[in-house]
């Protein structure tokens, strides 16, 4: 079951449409994420680049466990810095930093992170629903349905769309089915 307000879906293509148009983006252009993280007052990172980084916790947090840490980001005052996992493959990192900046963009409230005091426990809130809008935003900005039908059209492979826009071609199978964009291809063809 969807967390998404009615409506968001529809915001979040328009959102990303007119976003990419100031931007001075082109329908078929990849996103440059170091300069939209930049347009949203933020840096991009990985822990390799965080200074007093022991290399214990280099090693632990470059794992290349997939179900381990994607992003974070962390807010000091004005200045926000995404810290991404350089360790993912980079369909999944584009995702990762989208969805951080998505979170930026929205506004969200940030993640409290709990330590025990001997720093071995750590807890997190979790809000569903402002992660759900920040995958939502995040897969727009990266594949908007636009581009996708655009792609599509052109008789594309997932994997050519997947490489053309630096995306997992998950991501892009997802957006296919979840947007509608085969069906309308298919609905215009048949006319």
């Amino acid at each position: 079951m969807s967390l998404l307000e009615r409506g968001f879906k529809t915001w979040a293509e328009k959102f990303a449409q007119a976003l990419r148009k100031e931007m001075d983006m082109e329908l078929l252009d990849r996103m440059d994420l170091p300069r939209l993280a930049k347009i949203f007052g933020a840096r991009l990172c990985t822990p390799r680049e965080i200074r007093g980084m022991s290399d214990a916790h280099l090693a632990q947090l470059l794992h290349e466990d997939t179900s381990g840490w994607s992003a974070v980001t962390v807010v000091t005052g004005i200045a926000s810095v995404i810290i991404y996992n350089p360790s993912h493959n980079p369909g999944r990192i584009a995702s990762d930093i989208a969805h951080e900046v998505a979170h930026l963009i929205l506004e969200h409230e940030p993640t409290k992170l709990v330590l025990s005091q001997d720093g071995s426990l750590v807890m997190r809130s979790f809000n569903p629903k402002q992660e759900e809008e920040a995958n939502w935003l995040a897969w727009c900005l990266l594949l908007p349905r636009e581009a996708l039908v655009s792609s599509l059209k052109r008789r594309l492979s997932v994997m050519d769309i997947a490489e053309s826009f630096g995306v997992s071609q998950t991501l892009v199978k997802f957006r296919v089915q979840m947007t509608g964009a085969q069906m309308q291809i298919k609905r215009s063809s048949a006319r």
